[in-house]
């Protein structure tokens, strides 16, 4: 038996630049994005015949039981076992500390959590590098889903980071280097609220993808952006410039297609600023899910009354990527 745990993530700038469909045709990518303390957990284990009437026994938020690899119904499982071939009855569990679908790179990290299970199993080790690239394979290649590619590079390294795309290595991990008071400083101003609208983000982002040409100007603004927020949280500079520019860039990526924002969110949104939020963003490809604020901490306490309806979600940074956490080969 292997168990995996995979960090969800938390993306700042950048985002709709990670999508290939930019990054292979208009020019070079970039996001900051950190992972967080909220996991998704993998059990894998390989059964004896006699246990079971099937082959494969997938639980999540359905039970899967099937003979044939064709038969799995969650694309990712199917895909991922059927790429690294299996030839025994096969065992897995999916569990996570926050819900699936809501901006947060759940799907991915299932997806990444999964790989590094099974090359487990098979006794193999992988490395970050392999385990994004494959993960990115499997999803936008064989899949075929509308994803971008940070979700499966911040699931596999962990940590906080500039993640740069393009030519001919796909992408780059440049860690963030900030002091542990500084780290603390931008930490404590960011608060995380749960709007609880389901979601299909492959679904919201197909529009953003097929809008990419047009939206030329306003993709290469969110990516110049990256640089700007890099400079403030590695400088001495204003943290609460770091508010103010993921405002702009909410104001930026809610016109990449008609489906990212809804009214309710935009009520949400301008209730978070007149309570004293500087800035915040939804998580995700959107219509739904996690909203991101960054709010001075003296004011956090009023911004949580006015959004009294919303769950608020106390997080961390995670710094390790995807780790087995049990592995037991007998």
């Amino acid at each position: 038996m292997i168990v995996t745990r995979t960090p969800f993530r938390i993306s700042f700038l950048g985002g709709g630049t990670d999508y290939p469909a930019w990054y292979e045709n208009y020019g070079p990518g970039a996001v900051i994005s950190t992972a967080i303390d909220q996991y998704c957990y993998i059990t894998c284990n390989f059964s004896k015949p006699f246990t079971t009437d099937y082959r494969f026994w997938i639980a999540y938020s359905e039970l899967e039981k099937a003979q044939k690899i064709d038969d799995i119904k969650h694309p990712s499982a199917r895909e991922v076992i059927r790429y690294l071939g299996n030839d025994r009855h096969l065992g897995i569990s999916y569990f996570a500390d926050l819900p699936g679908r809501a901006g947060l790179g759940s799907s991915s990290a299932f997806t990444v959590g999964l790989l590094k299970a099974l090359h487990g199993l098979k006794g193999e080790i992988i490395n970050p590098r392999q385990l994004a690239m494959e993960a990115i394979h499997i999803e936008q290649k064989i899949i075929k889903e509308n994803v971008g590619s940070q979700d499966q590079t911040i699931a596999a390294f962990g940590g906080f980071n500039r993640i740069d795309f393009g030519g001919p290595d796909i992408f780059r991990v440049s860690p963030l280097i900030l002091s542990a008071p500084r780290l603390n400083l931008f930490r404590n101003h960011l608060m995380l609220f749960f709007v609880n609208f389901p979601r299909e983000a492959s679904v919201i982002a197909q529009e953003q993808i097929r809008n990419v040409s047009q939206n030329k100007t306003e993709l290469l603004e969110l990516f110049q952006m990256v640089e700007e927020g890099a400079h403030i949280l590695t400088s001495n500079a204003n943290m609460e410039d770091f508010g103010q520019l993921l405002d702009e860039a909410w104001k930026i990526k809610r016109t990449l297609a008609s489906n990212i924002t809804t009214s309710i969110i935009d009520e949400v949104y301008a209730a978070a600023k007149q309570a004293g939020a500087l800035g915040g963003k939804l998580l995700g490809a959107g219509s739904g899910g996690f909203m991101l604020f960054f709010i001075k901490p003296e004011l956090q306490e009023q911004v949580k009354e006015k959004l009294k309806n919303l769950i608020s979600v106390p997080f961390g940074f995670d710094c390790g990527g995807s780790k087995a956490i049990h592995f037991n080969p007998y």
